[in-house]
């Protein structure tokens, strides 16, 4: 830091009439769990991370909106998923808040940004809109190097389903069609792009958006990544969970008195898994440590070209997740998988035996609407404003928040109309004040649906409903609402809704009244628009991951 100081110190006396306006940078993991981080109590080493919440500020009731387009389409537009189009993924289903992109009357935080003179750069995943008229050129980004789709390779644009071929996956420079070179490694080429971006910045404050495809699969890592973690995970999963526990007790992530949700009751304990398996097993988390470590390092980088140009004191970084760990397992892959484990020639995910680790102590995952699949961790970092060390316990907070309070910070107005077309007002609510260390509890209330998952949080209470439930027998459908108390409970292990029938019944009449407000359908007409959507194009009917 001291090296830096010449510079700015440099800076101002050349340039008096510079914008002072703070910097803006939000960076978002893909498929994440809560106790992912070094920070938040695990054992992956991501020290730039952990840099950032030591000098800033961590809080732990923070939400996305359970699945990475809904959580991507709310951070961008501040509000709520249907409301900005994507209430499920990039289908168009022919109703509003179940559409193919963010929604024309929904401006992102550049489109706002922008023309109030901040230059807005976009990195990294996209995945709210695929077409050429969607893409972050079209939604106020000045620059980009952009991964348009979901998901691909780490290595190349090869496909990886048999509805995909090499030309459905994109990648853009500045909204021009690019092609991965000979050394291409997707996470590196985000932190490389970043970092020109910003090295190449002029004197205005400029908003960057910076998304990572880590660690979603196919959990593609580099040999010198995977063999910091070779041998690390010997423990297991049931070991390791009581593990990050422990630690994420240690360090006030979570109460002493929060308990350890149960282990999914259709996961084997590790003392069940054949000696024979427990390599191999070891190895796909040692993947998802190693993909987890490379984004830190690029963050590290990220951190450093701010440092030598003397503006990361002047920079609100944020990092959230865009969901819980992933349960997925690709078995339609087409995708050579002859290689060894985390090479060009495989596609490994970690199963749901891992990630029910990485959403220590909650319990499901990515999808689900309990904490397991929408708790993100959160750092905000802003040596300006945000005093060393902050844990912030008490203030809800969600994704749709980013917007409002990078426009609190820059002094602007959310405006009234784009294009001269009105605009629906923002769902989210800046969380400034909480940063400043100011009492504050943020939102009353927050909602939740997507593709038949329902919730709403309200106080200490939880309303939940879930597309299935998991015991010793398996999958079971399930869409009767349950209801938690997360002051008591907050792992969700003990539902109380015949205990409490007039509160959940008033729950239940809040949340219908907000899903009539913000265009959400009822489970039934989710599964039957989805079910005609697929018979229509020849598709097989959904299945579960």
């Amino acid at each position: 830091m001291a090296s830096c100081q010449p510079k700015q110190k440099q800076q101002i006396v050349e340039d008096s009439t510079k914008d002072a306006r703070p910097n803006i940078i939000v960076i978002l993991a893909d498929d994440m769990g809560y106790s992912d981080l070094g920070c938040f109590g695990s054992e992956i080493q991501t020290p730039n991370l952990d840099r950032l919440a030591e000098n800033g500020m961590r809080m732990t009731k923070f939400y996305n909106a359970a699945r990475c387009c809904p959580s991507r389409a709310s951070l961008l537009t501040g509000k709520y998923p249907h409301l900005a189009g994507i209430g499920s993924m990039t289908q168009d289903f022919g109703r509003p808040g179940y559409e193919e992109a963010i929604r024309e009357d929904a401006p992102t935080i550049a489109q706002v940004l922008q023309p109030e003179g901040y230059n807005t750069y976009h990195v990294g995943k996209w995945h709210v809109g695929s077409e050429e008229k969607y893409w972050p050129k079209h939604k106020g980004f000045q620059k980009d190097f952009t991964f348009v789709n979901g998901a691909s390779s780490y290595y190349n644009l090869k496909p990886y389903t048999k509805t995909q071929d090499s030309l459905h996956l994109k990648l853009t420079l500045n909204g021009e069609l690019y092609r991965p070179g000979k050394d291409f490694y997707m996470t590196d080429a985000f932190s490389d792009y970043a970092v020109q971006f910003i090295e190449e910045d002029d004197e205005k404050p400029f908003f960057m958006y910076l998304a990572y495809t880590a660690p979603h699969w196919p959990l593609h890592a580099l040999p010198e990544d995977i063999a910091r973690y070779k041998g690390k995970y010997s423990m297991g999963w049931d070991s390791l969970r009581v593990q990050r526990y422990e630690k994420m007790k240690a360090m006030g992530i979570i109460s002493d008195d929060t308990p350890l949700s149960m282990r999914s009751e259709d996961l084997p304990a590790w003392k069940d898994i054949l000696e024979e398996e427990r390599e191999g097993f070891e190895t796909l988390m040692a993947l998802y440590a190693a993909v987890i470590d490379r984004m830190d390092q690029g963050i590290g980088r990220v951190i450093k070209a701010l440092e030598e140009k003397g503006e990361l004191d002047n920079t609100l970084i944020v990092f959230v997740s865009d969901n819980g760990g992933s349960p997925e397992r690709m078995r339609k892959v087409i995708y050579p998988t002859d290689g060894e484990l985390g090479s060009e020639r495989s596609f490994p995910t970690y199963g749901a035996h891992w990630a029910n680790v990485s959403n220590t102590p909650f319990r499901y995952y990515k999808a689900w609407v309990q904490e397991g699949g929408i708790a993100t961790p959160f750092i905000a970092h802003w040596p300006k404003q945000i005093a060393k060390g902050g844990l912030n316990n008490n203030y809800l907070g969600h994704i749709m928040d980013i917007l409002p309070t990078s426009l609190d910070i820059a002094g602007v107005e959310y405006p009234k109309e784009l294009n001269g077309k009105s605009i629906p007002e923002a769902t989210g609510k800046s969380f400034l004040p909480a940063l400043k260390g100011e009492p504050v509890s943020g939102h009353d209330a927050l909602f939740w649906e997507h593709e038949g998952v329902r919730a709403m949080r309200e106080g200490d209470w939880k309303l939940v409903s879930n597309k299935y439930y998991i015991d010793e027998t398996g999958w079971n459908a399930q869409i009767e609402w349950q209801l938690f108390n997360l002051k008591e409970d907050p792992s969700e292990m003990n539902n109380v809704i015949e205990q409490q029938e007039a509160l959940a019944k008033n729950m239940i009449a809040k949340y219908e009244a907000w899903a009539e407000a913000n265009w959400v359908v009822s489970p039934q007409e989710f599964f039957d628009m989805k079910a005609a959507w697929k018979k229509e194009r020849g598709l097989a009917p959904a299945g579960k991951f």
